[in-house]
């Protein structure tokens, strides 16, 4: 019996490990990508509501404070927007934490969780989704320097903008938005962070980039930034409850160690809209799981627990995926044309 717990053990530190690679490669990218999909697979393996959401966010700390030192490298990382956002971030991650606690006094925490996990993600993904298959989603090159000179901004963010509340703050790219618009995006993305147990960049990044108008790489990077803060708040609250299970938070981490790395260096490489409609689809395939597992809960149907955890490991896998073969495409591609220049 000995030694099939150690069995056990050693098969569910792998999967953690691996599974930290993968989400690693989609944080470091996209800057989300991170506990919307911890967080649920934590709770489609058992775990309870407080600990999967403490632990997601503990995750997301750790994995932004690697992926954000290599996009601040890249010169990808707008210091003051990141600034306004952690101020509108804390008050809302204290909200969210005092949200979920009450409602798992009155035993409803699951249940709300799961559905604003399912309508976020499903909402989110399907407006990625048809925005990219549109084509019209803001395609933009990941050079910086290029991204701030000539950057498309979204139809909606010129609208946004066109509303001249003041005080206004300029942000890199030549933006110039109302300071409550970016309050009140950093204050509902961080009442997420507290009371969803996510880093919030799932919904944070895309309003960036289609409300605030923020070029794509400036927005991954200054998301990431944030969300060290958000994400390290956050984590803290939760550990002086106690409620941070560092078995699984480090083997996570291992993985995504390497994987958010390889993330963030894949934006210098790849466009963005070769694969935003692949982002989508994962979002909507992760609104899909939450849904599946809270029927299996509800109807006591053990399968579709597991059949709630493939399909979110399988999401991830697809977008990881199509990131690496982007980027080594990309890399083959330039490699030839070098090959090919006149001496």
């Amino acid at each position: 019996m000995t030694m099939e717990l150690f069995g056990v053990a050693v098969t569910l530190l792998a999967l953690f490990a691996g599974f930290g690679v993968l989400i690693g490669l989609l944080f470091g990218f996209f800057g989300m990508g991170g506990s919307f999909l911890v967080t649920p697979a934590l709770m489609v393996m058992g775990y309870d509501t407080t600990v999967a959401v403490a632990s997601g966010l503990a995750f997301v700390f750790a994995t932004a404070v690697i992926a954000t030192l290599k996009h601040r490298d890249l010169g990808q990382v707008d210091y003051k927007l990141g600034v306004l956002m952690i101020a509108g971030t804390t008050g809302g991650i204290e909200v969210g934490k005092i949200g979920l606690h009450w409602l798992q006094d009155i035993g409803l925490a699951d249940t709300v969780v799961s559905i604003i996990y399912v309508g976020l993600l499903g909402g989110i993904g399907a407006f990625i989704t048809y925005t990219a298959m549109k084509g019209n989603g803001g395609g933009v090159s990941h050079d910086v320097d290029a991204e701030v000179d000539d950057h498309e901004v979204p139809d909606i963010a010129q609208k946004i903008q066109s509303y001249h509340v003041p005080p206004m703050v300029t942000i890199r790219g030549g933006i110039s938005v109302s300071l409550w618009m970016i309050l009140g995006v950093a204050f509902a993305t961080g009442l997420l962070s507290g009371f969803l147990g996510v880093g919030g960049g799932f919904i944070r990044m895309p309003a960036l980039f289609y409300l605030i108008g923020a070029p794509v790489p400036i927005a991954v990077g200054t998301d990431l930034f944030e969300i060290v803060f958000s994400g390290g708040i956050g984590s803290f609250l939760y550990a002086m409850d106690g409620a941070v299970n560092l078995t699984i938070v480090v083997p996570l981490l291992a993985g995504s160690a390497l994987g958010a790395r390889v993330g963030a260096a894949s934006t210098a490489l790849v466009d963005e809209d070769e694969i935003k409609v692949y982002f989508g689809i994962m979002l909507l395939l992760g609104a899909i799981a939450v849904a599946v597992r809270k029927i299996g809960m509800t109807w006591e149907i053990p399968s579709l627990q597991m059949v709630s955890l493939v399909i979110i490991v399988g999401a991830a896998t697809l977008v990881a995926g199509a990131v690496v073969l982007s980027s080594v495409r990309e890399l083959r591609s330039g490699t030839a044309t070098a090959t090919n220049l006149p001496e």
